[in-house]
């Protein structure tokens, strides 16, 4: 199985790169559908976004 390290590596100084400070559990509950804020629309667009996602 690959492992997801690089992944992990490359979003960690993507956020870095662009000032993007984020509480660990605020990315988690965006991403599980918890906390609906434009604040966390706007991350994951941008992520979706430069990824090419």
């Amino acid at each position: 199985m690959p492992t997801i390290e690089p992944g992990r590596e490359l979003i960690k100084k993507y956020l870095k790169e662009n000032s993007i400070s984020i509480p660990k559990q605020d990315v988690t509950d965006y991403l599980s559908g918890r906390i609906k804020a434009p604040k966390g629309n706007r991350f994951i667009l941008k992520v979706i976004r430069d990824f090419n996602l």
